[in-house]
């Protein structure tokens, strides 16, 4: 395991839960981080967003890797003394609760100021600090619905729909990481704290920037970008076509044997091609289905006609491409198979440090996280037996 991470030495205090928050706090602690996860008695409740394997799902597995979990009740004075404690070392903290919550626990960005006042605070929420829906819950799915994702992702016969995974989540979780890396950045040169108000809403409306434009300036009625460009269906599935030039436009409905199109008057320019799409649309579904996709595939690509296969996640994890190139690696995780790791860009390769991968159990490292803080062994059991804490038996104690 390397110490020579970017954020190696740099103590996270991480209250948050879900996806946006722990997402970014992942990346701090792949990057170094000494990322210290509070999480109630229960645990995140980002361990629930489907099928469990004991105290963890996929998600909570995917954005809580290189973590540290320590578990206890925030509003005994325990929980309260003991994160005191913790946040004495911490250079940023990041929480994720409603606004106005974490403050009343003691633990807003003013309270931790007076415990390091050179201290980057985030706090990560669904409309952000301010404003008259500042307080209004809200979920992945109803942030797409606000921010016009929705809209934008219409079925063709115009219905609004919902991306199949919780698209502004992971969003959020990156703009935000990299909002806190630029303040650490700062905190590290000029020794300046600073506050970070990071949102669902706006990472949604930063994430569409361009497609908010073309709102504005086509009066509500932006065109494709090109055509054609979508999946059509072939004898056994699904294939992306992508022909933006026209050199690539001839070429495609050249080689599928439809001249007729590649040489209508009414498609030579880009502008008429957009303007008559449902010609070129009909066109292609009625031409793909006669042969298979990877028909179709070896006769376009050689001639550099933009196609691909629609794939499943077992078409890409099983692709030469992918294995020979090292994008996943597989790691072990406790009541799960081995799990598949996306290698994130910039970051070693999960291969080459496993341990750091691993997403802890609840509270897995609280009698350590107290330990370090100056918690004897009795002063924790007492803490237990309060039930302020869940301190599991250390592996170091079952071994004895």
């Amino acid at each position: 395991m390397t110490d020579r991470l970017a954020f190696s030495g740099l103590t996270v205090l991480d209250f948050s839960q879900g996806v946006a928050g722990p997402h970014a706090t992942m990346l701090l602690a792949l990057h170094g981080a000494d990322v210290i996860k509070i999480e109630p008695l229960e645990g995140d409740w980002g361990r629930g967003l489907g099928e469990l394997k004991g105290d963890h799902c996929a998600h909570s597995v995917a954005f809580n890797r290189g973590k540290r979990s320590i578990a206890l009740d925030l509003k005994s004075p325990d929980g309260i003394a003991a994160v005191r404690r913790i946040a004495a070392k911490a250079a940023v903290v990041v929480e994720s609760f409603r606004p106005g919550v974490i403050g009343r626990l003691g633990f807003g960005y003013e309270d931790m100021k007076k415990i390091n006042p050179g201290v980057v605070y985030c706090s990560v929420s669904g409309f952000g600090q301010t404003g008259p829906y500042s307080k209004r819950p809200t979920v992945d799915g109803l942030i797409q619905a606000f921010s016009g994702m929705m809209v934008m992702n219409k079925l063709p016969d115009g219905t609004p729909w919902r991306q199949g995974m919780i698209a502004v989540d992971v969003t959020t979780g990156l703009y935000t990481f990299q909002a806190l890396s630029t303040a650490i950045l700062r905190q590290f040169r000029f020794g300046e704290g600073s506050y970070i108000d990071s949102s669902l809403m706006r990472a949604a409306a930063a994430y569409q920037g361009a497609k908010l434009m073309e709102w504005v300036f086509s009066n509500g009625n932006p065109q494709p970008l090109y055509m054609p460009a979508g999946s059509y269906k072939t004898s056994n599935g699904y294939m992306m076509l992508s022909a933006m030039r026209p050199h690539h436009f001839r070429k495609l409905f050249e080689l599928i044997g439809r001249e007729d199109v590649a040489n209508d008057p009414d498609l030579q320019t880009h502008e008429s091609r957009i303007r008559n799409a449902p010609k070129i649309a009909k066109a292609l579904n009625e031409t793909m289905p006669t042969r298979t996709t990877e028909e179709w595939i070896a006769l376009l690509q050689p001639n550099e006609v933009f196609c691909e296969r629609v794939a499943n996640y077992s078409d890409y994890l099983d692709h030469p491409h992918v294995k020979e190139t090292g994008a996943v690696d597989w790691i072990e995780q406790d009541g799960f198979a081995r799990l598949p790791v996306a290698n994130i860009p910039g970051l070693p390769p999960a291969r080459e440090d496993p341990v750091r991968h691993h997403a802890p159990h609840i509270g897995e490292h609280t009698r350590d996280i107290l330990g370090e803080v100056g918690y004897s062994s009795a002063e924790i059991d007492a803490m237990v037996a309060r039930k302020a804490i869940i301190a599991p038996i250390s592996r170091a104690q079952a071994a004895e």
